[in-house]
């Protein structure tokens, strides 16, 4: 019973000494050691004064402690929710990376489709040459689709968009004429899935297809200061303002952005001889 008075006490001196200021703590010994000297017992007093000024040292060592456990655990913890924050922020691009590469326009198969069954009735030769060509499109873009990376290789870019203009060119016939001019020592730099087949449906649906007489579509590929410059260029009768007409380039110019922020563009211009030109630089890299 005597032994846990004692310990009370003695926590609760130090839990008082603790919570006085220095200024407080002093004029309160001071006062202390002149009440001992009244009552003759200087060594007490001066031995509780020794005392108390070591329990307020150790006592603001162990604030301090404290107080730099608190800013650690406080520094991990706002590291951790940055942590947090940065991870939900990758996985809300890719979401919204995903969702975008899903636009993918549906008629175009089936049209192609339909193409190929009126073909085999009237030209079996061309029935069979737009089926090779719509085979070679789908194997191509259908693990894009599956797996939805953000990048891929130019050259199978490239190779979907030429499968395409075939579909395309036995549709239109003598309509539509087709040059791509991407080097192969560019077929291996990395380049966002997608984006040149949405630049040669657009040039192909709202620049060649509306000309009476057709036109031609040109693809062209080149590095320049650095960076990868992709440009689809065409003939036709321009780039109206058509309703819906912006939304696949608003979705290049999103997912360029996520990809790569202020260093990747799409840039559109009207030649002065007609037609379209649009334009994708981006940093260059190989896969």
């Amino acid at each position: 019973m005597i032994l846990k008075t004692v310990e009370k006490g003695w926590w609760g001196f130090v839990d008082m000494v603790a919570r006085l200021g220095w200024g407080r703590l002093m004029l309160t010994l001071l006062l202390i050691m002149m009440l001992g000297g009244i009552l003759n017992i200087e060594h007490m007093t001066l031995l509780l004064s020794l005392v108390a000024i070591l329990v307020k040292v150790l006592a603001i060592g162990k604030h301090r402690a404290e107080q730099e456990a608190d800013r650690a655990i406080a520094r991990s913890e706002k590291a951790e929710q940055q942590a947090e924050l940065e991870a939900l922020q990758r996985q809300l691009a890719e979401t919204r990376m995903s969702a975008l590469q899903a636009q993918i326009e549906p008629h175009f198969l089936f049209n192609t489709l339909s193409s190929v069954c009126q073909l085999m009735e009237t030209a079996p030769d061309k029935a069979v040459v737009m089926q090779k060509a719509l085979i070679r499109y789908l194997r191509s873009s259908l693990p894009e689709w599956r797996d939805s990376p953000g990048e891929t290789r130019l050259g199978q870019q490239v190779e979907l968009s030429r499968a395409y203009l075939e579909i395309m060119q036995l549709r239109m016939e003598d309509r539509l004429k087709v040059c791509i001019k991407v080097p192969p020592s560019l077929q291996s730099a990395r380049f966002p899935v997608m984006m040149l087949q949405t630049l040669v449906e657009n040039a192909i649906k709202h620049g060649l297809e509306p000309k009476a007489e057709g036109g031609a579509i040109e693809v062209d590929a080149k590095v320049l200061d650095g960076k990868l410059r992709l440009t689809v260029r065409d003939d036709g009768v321009g780039f109206p303002d058509q309703p819906g007409q912006g939304m696949g380039l608003a979705n290049i110019r999103e997912r360029l952005s996520l990809l790569y922020g202020t260093e990747a563009e799409l840039v559109l211009e009207a030649p002065e001889d007609g037609g379209t030109l649009a334009t994708i630089a981006m940093p260059f890299a190989l896969v």
